[in-house]
């Protein structure tokens, strides 16, 4: 995961427009996660003592913008090396929400929210190193900036397999009958996107590109960190991996459907 990350900016020609794209990508996604978390307290808060609710609505806020967007947006814009970087600094917002935000409603208790672990985690710490290297174009050896991109590259298949894993040890029929892992996908891979390309489109600044990225984005899958942070706090795992397998295989069809759009 760093090294797709730190790739996405070492593959970016220099370009002080390409940065500021970037990082307006950033606060703009950023702050799309964080109003669509707003959103959905406003329709489930009342239920959040109900640990399934609170869930819900991390499953359907965060994504897997990274191993799952990456590859798409980038397969849409071959020709645009920046929507590299979109993807990967949408990981960075997920990550700050996820350690924040995020664990905050997995756990319902403040103690655990950790701003250290929002900034000292593999991929923000990455997204914090990129930047200087780019900015300053540090420039490596060929056969260094090679290895880095192809370790990359790893991460999607190798995510894909980890899921596979967990899709693996759980009864399909227990993955297709929960209404839970259903409600997920339907805020996850329709509502979010939807919303997030109704703000995108309201800010001048946005081109084609950009709010295509933003809409692509939003439409990928319940992250599996999700699912990790549900596990550690033993929270809801069963419907959190759930969602988490529903929303990746749904996503199969979402996505393409989505792209029509586009």
């Amino acid at each position: 995961c760093p090294c797709l990350m730190i790739s996405s900016f070492l593959n970016m020609d220099y370009s002080i427009v390409n940065f500021k794209k970037a990082m307006t990508f950033f606060a703009s996604s950023l702050l799309i996660q964080f109003l669509f978390f707003i959103v959905l307290f406003i329709i489930f808060g009342r239920k959040y003592d109900d640990a399934k609710y609170r869930v819900l609505s991390v499953c359907g806020t965060l994504g897997n913008v990274g191993f799952f967007g990456l590859p798409i947006v980038t397969s849409l814009f071959p020709n645009e090396p920046v929507v590299a970087c979109y993807s990967t600094v949408n990981v960075a917002s997920m990550n700050l929400l996820c350690f924040t935000v995020g664990v905050f409603l997995i756990t319902n208790d403040k103690k655990f929210i950790s701003i250290k672990s929002a900034f000292l985690n593999p991929t923000t710490s990455s997204f914090l190193l990129a930047l200087p290297l780019y900015l300053l174009q540090v420039h490596f050896p060929v056969f260094i900036v090679d290895s880095i991109t192809l370790m990359g590259k790893i991460t999607t298949p190798l995510s894909m397999v980890i899921i596979g894993f967990r899709l693996a040890s759980i009864p399909l029929k227990t993955v297709f009958t929960q209404k839970f892992a259903y409600q997920a996908c339907l805020i996850k891979l329709i509502l979010f996107p939807i919303f997030a390309l109704a703000l995108i489109t309201l800010m001048p600044f946005a081109d084609d590109v950009f709010k295509t990225c933003i809409f692509v984005l939003g439409g990928a899958p319940a992250g599996a960190v999700i699912l990790s942070l549900s596990e550690l706090h033993e929270c809801e795992q069963k419907n959190t991996a759930n969602a988490v397998l529903l929303t990746t295989l749904l996503s199969l069809i979402t996505v393409p459907v989505l792209m029509l759009f586009v």
